[in-house]
């Protein structure tokens, strides 16, 4: 992990936490809207990005909730969302989370290798578009989610291989469930849209190794905060 990333995860936690504890103690109270996202970058001096994520994890954790247009509300029944938790729970189990890593190292990877060799220009469009739109919906993981879904099935689909592709469409429903949950969690953080970056670049470029080796550092990352993650809930 970059110095960078390291330094970004720390301010995401650290605006996180005294979201959270502005909401435990009282300070933005049941019901009540949240500082809009200027206000808040502006209080806690920190980038949107760094705001957004924080605000995703505390929507992970089911006390607040976000009206498109309207603004992010506290809850207001915080008493049965266990507000004093540090985490959010993750649903995916520890077996299901790891037969989807092996998934990816055994599929995904060889997929990359082809869509280097096959990626026509038109495939090459398809995976800028869904970069394009995870990059537009960095606050709302669910769409952020779909459109990371759509990423890596267009790198599916560059590869030309219609077993691969069919492969992928059976099991695009726990496909997306397992980026989902992901992203609720961990929370859309500005390493992950950096790998999905390199990922494109390195197919949109003909290099087949910096594209595996960004995705197998994403991975090991994510197994990483996984663990963190379950010792924590």
């Amino acid at each position: 992990m970059s110095a960078t990333a390291v330094k970004t995860q720390n301010l995401v936690t650290v605006v996180y936490e005294q979201m959270k504890r502005n909401i435990q103690d009282g300070t933005w109270a049941p019901g009540s809207k949240l500082p809009s996202e200027s206000e808040l970058i502006a209080a806690f001096d920190v980038s949107r990005v760094s705001v957004r994520s924080a605000v995703q994890r505390l929507r992970g954790l089911g006390i607040v909730i976000t009206h498109q247009g309207k603004g992010t509300f506290v809850i207001d029944d915080l008493d049965a969302h266990h507000v004093n938790d540090n985490q959010p729970i993750m649903h995916l189990s520890q077996a299901e989370f790891e037969d989807m890593r092996v998934f990816r190292q055994t599929v995904e990877f060889r997929c990359m290798d082809l869509a280097v060799q096959n990626a026509t220009l038109d495939d090459i469009a398809l995976i800028e578009a869904a970069l394009n739109r995870m990059l537009v919906n960095r606050d709302d993981y669910k769409r952020y989610s779909q459109a990371d879904f759509d990423f890596h099935y267009a790198i599916v689909k560059a590869s030309h291989n219609k077993i691969f592709i069919h492969a992928m469409d059976a099991i695009r429903h726990i496909y997306l469930y397992y980026l989902e949950e992901l992203n609720r969690v961990l929370g859309i953080t500005l390493e992950s849209v950096n790998a999905h970056i390199k990922v494109y670049m390195a197919i949109k470029n003909h290099d087949a190794a910096a594209a595996a080796e960004t995705l197998n550092e994403a991975m090991a990352s994510n197994v990483d905060a996984i663990k963190d993650a379950r010792q924590a809930e």
